[in-house]
């Protein structure tokens, strides 16, 4: 196995980790409201709060990244946010659940970003689509096991093992990240020493591409976060499931999204090479996906909670499916020099729209705890965010990739 697939694997499980810290609160809703009294607009707050550093530091941590690489970044970030994810399982109240939310949030924002940044200068784009998708895995997976390993730990050890054991026991990910990944920062290009023309920033504002692109961002992350913050405490406050069947019935999806998300990929790297036309095929496979992943709008219809698990799944496949291919088309779509700060602005975007989400549902659930509005919000946005990228085409994202060239000489 080449280095850089054995990096590779490594971003896998940093972002597979990820997920389980940031997921962990949302297993443990439930068990936090009841033991410190908390109500739902609360606990929306506190499921929100991630998202406030974490999209604030979006585009400074891609300047640290371009700047330092990802070798020392992102290590000293995981352990930031290892140590942050453990020290809820000692909370005593709103204050430190607040604090270490706040931490994780900031030091997770490298993740992404390096992940990104490392696969956009190893990887031709035509081959960009597996790396991708392996990286968007961890996404999914992520959420799977921590949804999995996070009930076993509740049901057995009680909410706060949940965050202490999960946030110690990552650390093992560090000594062979310290070992295998790249060391320095971004390399200039080699045909000049000169610093880069800086865009030419109207051309970009007035790119189709640019506004389409960051729209359907925020979109698909409203939809995503509300299933990582607020679905495990619909399933068990709406259909009453125990914390064990409510971790079976969010794991199953996900981690069938896992397998969804590589084969997607795989097929559009395939098709690309196929049709020469890079940009075309994610674009395609990026729409379909989402208009597939809009069934989650049939929960509301839903006669009984028998139908519940057929739904995520059909709907979370679909997802995996559209979500590697998206950030494919997103890498496409900016030159390498500058993916750090590119690919941050995005996830800024996509932050805010995190914070949103739960924040929103908790204001909507009130007293009674009706999701019936939040589920329709949620499920709106991949049905309009795949009707957008339909309608956009790949002439008008090729343009936003043209209109950001000056940036750098490396596309």
């Amino acid at each position: 196995m080449s280095r850089r697939w054995a990096v590779l694997i490594l971003i896998f499980f940093g972002i597979l980790i990820s997920y389980v810290d940031r997921g962990n609160l949302g297993i443990a809703a439930v068990e936090i409201m009841r033991e410190f009294g908390f109500s739902p607009a609360l606990m929306g707050t506190l499921l929100s709060c991630f998202f406030w550093t974490y999209g604030a530091a979006q585009f400074p941590a891609g300047m640290v990244v371009d700047r330092f690489g990802i070798r020392r970044t992102y290590a000293t970030a995981f352990l930031a946010w290892s140590l942050a994810s453990a020290s809820i399982g000692l909370a005593v109240g709103l204050g430190s659940i607040l604090t270490s939310r706040l931490v994780l949030g900031l030091a997770e924002a490298v993740g992404p970003l390096a992940s990104i940044a490392f696969i956009r200068r190893n990887f031709s784009p035509s081959e960009q689509g597996l790396p991708t998708a392996i990286y968007i895995a961890g996404q999914s997976l992520g959420p799977a096991a921590g949804a999995w390993a996070g009930t076993v730990l509740l049901e057995a050890l009680g909410w706060r093992s949940v965050f202490i054991i999960t946030g110690l026991a990552a650390l093992v990910w560090l000594p062979p990240w310290w070992l295998l990944a790249p060391r320095g920062g971004a390399k200039a290009p080699a045909a000049s020493h000169a610093t880069p023309p800086a865009p030419e920033w109207s051309r970009v504002l007035m790119s189709a591409g640019f506004w389409v692109l960051t729209g359907c961002v925020f979109l698909q992350s409203y939809f995503w976060y509300f299933m990582l913050t607020w679905a495990p405490a619909y399933l068990r406050l709406t259909h009453h499931y125990g914390a064990a069947e409510m971790g079976r019935v969010m794991a199953i999806p996900m981690a069938s999204m896992t397998v969804t998300t590589i084969a997607g990929g795989v097929l559009a790297d395939r098709t690309a090479q196929r049709w020469s036309a890079p940009v075309r095929a994610r674009l395609l496979f990026s729409a379909g996906g989402y208009l597939g992943a809009s069934s989650f709008l049939l929960l509301r219809a839903a006669p009984d909670r028998s139908w519940v698990l057929p739904i995520l799944l059909v709907s979370m496949c679909c997802v995996g499916v559209a979500n590697s291919n998206f950030w494919a088309l997103a890498q496409a779509a900016a030159p390498s020099k500058l993916i750090g700060r590119a690919i941050g602005y995005l996830n800024m975007v996509g932050q805010a729209a995190g914070a949103a989400a739960p924040l929103i549902t908790g204001w909507l659930l009130g007293p009674r705890n009706d999701f019936t509005v939040a589920i329709a919000i949620a499920g709106l946005c991949p049905l309009i965010t795949g009707l957008a990228l339909w309608i956009t085409g790949a002439a008008r994202m090729e343009g936003l990739r043209d209109a950001l060239a000056p940036v750098g000489s490396a596309r």
